[in-house]
């Protein structure tokens, strides 16, 4: 009889050992598929982009000038060279251009070779051509930054009156363009954040956090007075300044902002 009632309360045991056991499990995944239910609500977005644009007028023009200078020996044409440079230097900064606006950008120096070519025979042969070393030519380019842009085109004009063999790359750009920017930025935001408005209405759900931002802010430089193509200019050959005209840069902000909903 002992021996019965001991195993009895044994199996109670176990089975009651196993009925906790089954509710806890139970609990333990109807907690997780709660947990999974608000992790996927949470993780239910959308997404939208504003954009915004506005014309800003430059502020600054820069342009590049080259001084070629050919010789028949190295020292000779590094003279020539540095003599047309420091000209056209001390003009610019008598012309309030300040020493920080004017920078080198390039500095070559290469041989210059001609070509000869032996007569041909008259079975039709034709020896190689002979290469002479005839001298050397050294090349200098300047970048200078114009802040009063009426001068541009003086400027332009004076650097090849002082020896500037081409002029390139004439640029308008805005100074404090970080400025112009933020205020596209900050319009391109507030047009993302009405379309989110208007589309969580159109789905009927509620914005929730916002939880990603992706910008894209391009600046369109305006090239002007000559399409920002190359232009040579020959000292000879200027006779009145050309007239630069800067046009109106266009600032775009690009902004996409991702929202949780509920």
């Amino acid at each position: 009889m002992q021996e019965w009632l001991g195993d009895a309360r044994f199996k109670g045991l176990v089975f009651v050992v196993l009925a906790l056991g089954a509710v806890a499990l139970g609990a333990y995944t109807y907690l997780a598929y709660t947990q999974a239910q608000q992790i996927a609500g949470d993780m239910s977005t959308i997404s939208v982009t504003g954009t915004s644009e506005m014309f800003v007028r430059p502020d600054i023009a820069s342009f590049s000038f080259s001084v070629l200078a050919e010789e028949k020996d190295v020292p000779t044409a590094q003279d020539m060279s540095a003599k047309a440079i420091n000209t056209i230097t001390e003009y610019l900064k008598g012309e309030s251009v300040e020493e920080k606006d004017i920078k080198t950008t390039d500095y070559s120096l290469s041989p210059k070779y001609e070509y000869s070519q032996a007569p041909c025979t008259q079975w039709g042969g034709c020896p190689p051509g002979i290469q002479k070393l005839v001298g050397y030519m050294v090349t200098q380019t300047v970048t200078v930054k114009v802040r009063a842009l009426e001068k541009a085109g003086d400027l332009i004009s004076g650097v090849g009156g002082k020896g500037a063999t081409d002029v390139s790359s004439i640029i308008f750009t805005v100074d404090d363009i970080e400025k112009a920017k933020a205020e596209v930025r900050e319009k391109a935001i507030i047009d993302a954040k009405e379309k989110a408005r208007r589309l969580a209405k159109s789905l009927d759900v509620r914005l929730g956090a916002l939880v990603a931002s992706y910008e894209e802010s391009p600046l369109q430089p305006m090239y002007g007075g000559y399409g920002g193509e190359m232009m040579a200019i020959k000292s000879a050959d200027v006779r009145v300044s050309p007239e630069i005209t800067p046009g109106e840069n266009k600032i775009t902000a690009t902004v996409s902002l991702v929202y949780r909903i509920r």
